[in-house]
């Protein structure tokens, strides 16, 4: 977090401030399945709203949602609190694949 000069934190800075939290999910989700080559994040935006769908392969699916829906919640919560500080929501949906 960068400090203005009155030692207040100053916001993100940079073209696009909602891409940091696209590339959150991508960093987790790389870190936790098999086959990085299948990890896909898309992101559709609606005013404060931004909507993440995470797509990994079949077999990953379970280290992304994990025990009871642990690690996606905690991804979630992750992404509550990186966002909140811009004012923004942050949806994440894992999408089960199609075979």
């Amino acid at each position: 977090m960068m400090r203005s000069r009155e030692g207040v934190p100053s916001q993100r800075r940079g073209p696009d401030k909602s891409d940091y939290v696209k590339e959150l999910v991508e960093y987790i989700a790389l870190s936790l399945v098999d086959d990085p080559s299948s990890v896909l994040v898309t992101q559709q935006r609606s005013g404060s709203r931004i909507r993440l769908d995470l797509h990994v392969a079949k077999e990953d699916m379970g280290r992304i949602i994990g025990k009871g829906g642990r690690v996606a919640n905690a991804i979630r919560v992750l992404l509550r609190v990186t966002s909140a500080r811009d004012g923004r929501q942050v949806i994440l949906d894992v999408v089960e694949p199609e075979s």
